[in-house]
């Protein structure tokens, strides 16, 4: 056997090896506990949801699963820190509509891929936003808030968590179907975009139930028009932009579990599994409908569907309204 023949054999035989380790590996997974990369700061919607849904999936994979909080530059940070891990299934991401539609479009040097980078595994929520203002702002329907952004463009002011996150492109969507123009205030999280809209530094802002509800029960903030095609129950004086004629504007934020690209199959099936069951868990169903959300029960084909039209969709929006990081 000559040299050349004798390392192809030993190569062979080291990738049959090391298949055969992944696949022992894959078979006893998880064996120690899982890492969930959520790319946000704690205390926001991305977190809370997280944890809310981590405590089931542990208990249906026999391991805790750990919320590792990596926020910066919209989510893409730590993003990106979860398509450079090991793909093994012990590191996780909280993808979102943000993250993997709109920020490759908003922000340069952006080094993944949402499609070519990781396997979408599970949805997780699917969220509509609220049009909210300061009562302080005397703007009392979403007609007048159109009338006056078209009087005076640029004048009225919205503030988000932070660029291309869902708040900011509900805007931007809002915008270009109204025909109107407001300025852009971006915040690091919802909770400071929205003190400072409580106290008429800015003029409206699209955001979450769950972090509004407070805001609204106290009279510190009027929501004018939901993004989703329906009422919420909780809300339900509050119409929808459909019903005013901006069907084109509604809107949903979605999250969903990613892993890896290279992740083994049957690792995939066990963490889609483990979604399954968490979100079908009545505490986290109930928890979730409280706060405005819906579970987004996709798996497999389906989801990485979903995940293609959206990004083409809110590719479109990021390219036709011009908006742009920094």
């Amino acid at each position: 056997m000559g040299i050349t023949t004798r390392r192809s054999v030993l190569s062979v035989a080291a990738l049959l090896q090391a298949s055969a380790v992944r696949h022992a590996q894959a078979q006893d997974f998880p064996s120690r506990p899982i890492s969930w990369v959520v790319p946000f700061p704690p205390g926001g919607i991305t977190d809370t949801s997280s944890r809310l849904v981590a405590r089931p999936l542990g208990a249906f994979l026999g391991q805790q699963v750990i919320i590792d909080n990596r926020p910066g530059a919209g989510g893409s940070i730590g993003t990106e820190m979860a398509a450079r891990s090991t793909a093994d299934g012990y590191t996780i991401l909280y993808g979102t509509q943000g993250t993997l539609a709109t920020n490759p479009v908003l922000y340069q040097n952006i080094n993944y891929d949402a499609l070519r980078d990781f396997v979408p595994v599970h949805g997780l929520t699917e969220t509509p936003l609220l049009l909210v203002t300061s009562p302080e702002r005397r703007i009392r329907s979403l007609a007048e808030l159109i009338a006056r952004a078209k009087a005076k463009p640029g004048e009225i002011t919205y503030s988000s968590s932070g660029i291309g996150t869902g708040t900011h492109m509900a805007a931007e969507l809002f915008q270009l179907e109204a025909g109107v123009e407001l300025t852009h205030v971006p915040y690091q999280g919802s909770a400071p975009a929205l003190n400072d809209l409580v106290a008429g530094r800015v003029d409206i802002m699209f955001d979450y139930l769950v972090a509004t509800r407070g805001h609204i029960a106290e009279v510190r903030l009027r929501s004018l028009v939901t993004t989703g095609s329906t009422r919420m129950p909780g809300l339900p004086d509050v119409p929808t932009l459909g019903e005013l004629g901006l069907a084109g504007a509604e809107t949903t934020s979605w999250s969903s579990i990613m892993v890896p690209a290279a992740t083994p199959a049957q690792v995939v099936l066990r963490l889609t599994a483990g979604m399954q069951a968490a979100l079908s868990d009545t505490k986290v169903r109930e928890t979730l409908t409280s706060t405005g959300s819906s579970p987004l029960m996709l798996a497999g084909v389906p989801l990485r569907q979903f995940v293609e039209r959206d990004i083409a969709r809110w590719r479109a929006v990021v390219e036709r309204s011009g908006a742009k990081a920094g």
